[in-house]
């Protein structure tokens, strides 16, 4: 299994084709931060995950934006996810005054604008969203499906997003609210058929998979040292307290983005494995935190 290495301060992603991972990384201008990702097609015969890592200038400010879509029903909705989030996002007139609100609308907007290019498919394709956006001393972290954010902070894990599944208590009141079902197929799903409460495209749910992210701000401080972004491909055989203490000795993030990629795949995941790493350089050091999740 070779690896392609490159270090980018936007990456053009390489699809991780022919059962060969990809992997890079980078350090943003202000040596703040440094990244790193991996990505794996595993067992599988297909690549559905795609990941986007992305430093920008917005209004005079240095900018991380990072995300981990895992596609299902093809990689339609994935790539034009990955294409197009971030760029509506950072042109949004509320990016810096109003950075929730933009990422809801971004989202939205994104999720929208996919169905309309979609018209003329039959097929319904989908996807996650674990999106993590760095603006200042400001970290927020979206979330719409099953991939998932994890941060290290004072040595400890915390999960900063909330997997999406039918069968959670809210989100199995607002899909039959909403005039849907959950049932039991193998696993809860939506209509008998999704296995995600949220996701972009799914035209055919789209009243009850709403793209609405659930966002989560955390101050970049001493005590935050490194977040995760993944897609289900590893969290479904690591937990958050084995990733983060299998990385916390590594300080190239794409070393610990590879090294969580290689344990998920050891483990016998049968998914798709897809990881961002993103180190915090600023202060290191630990300090005392109480998280809110």
């Amino acid at each position: 299994m070779g690896y392609l290495n490159s270090v980018l301060s936007s990456s053009s992603q390489v699809h991780a084709m022919d059962d060969a991972p990809v992997s890079g990384g980078g350090l943003s201008h202000n040596g703040k931060f440094s990244y790193g990702y991996a990505s794996s097609p595993g067992k599988r015969s297909s690549m559905e995950d795609f990941y986007e890592t992305r430093i920008d200038g917005v209004d005079g400010e240095i900018v991380g934006l990072f995300g981990v879509f895992d596609g299902h029903g093809g990689i339609r909705a994935a790539e034009y996810v990955k294409k197009n989030l971030f760029s509506n996002l950072i042109s949004h007139p509320k990016f810096i005054s109003d950075t929730k609100s933009a990422i809801s609308d971004a989202y939205n907007h994104t999720d929208s604008e996919y169905l309309k290019s979609e018209n003329n498919h039959h097929k319904d394709a989908g996807s996650t969203a674990s999106t993590a956006i760095l603006v200042g001393d400001r970290l927020l972290v979206a979330n719409v499906g099953d991939s998932r954010a994890v941060i290290c902070r004072g040595g400890n894990a915390f999960a900063v997003s909330r997997d999406h599944k039918p069968d959670q208590t809210d989100e199995r009141q607002r899909i039959e609210d909403a005039g849907g079902f959950v049932m039991w197929a193998g696993t809860w799903r939506v209509g008998g058929v999704l296995a995600v409460s949220r996701a972009f495209g799914d035209r055919l749910l789209k009243q009850y998979v709403v793209a609405d992210p659930e966002i989560q701000e955390e101050k970049v401080d001493s005590s935050l040292e490194f977040l995760i972004l993944a897609s289900d491909g590893l969290w479904d055989v690591v937990t958050n307290e084995e990733a983060v203490a299998m990385i916390k000795p590594l300080e190239d993030a794409e070393e610990a983005a590879k090294r969580l990629m290689q344990e998920a795949y050891q483990r016998g995941s049968a998914d798709n494995i897809t990881c961002v790493v993103v180190r915090f350089l600023m202060n290191q050091g630990s300090s005392s935190h109480t998280s809110s999740v």
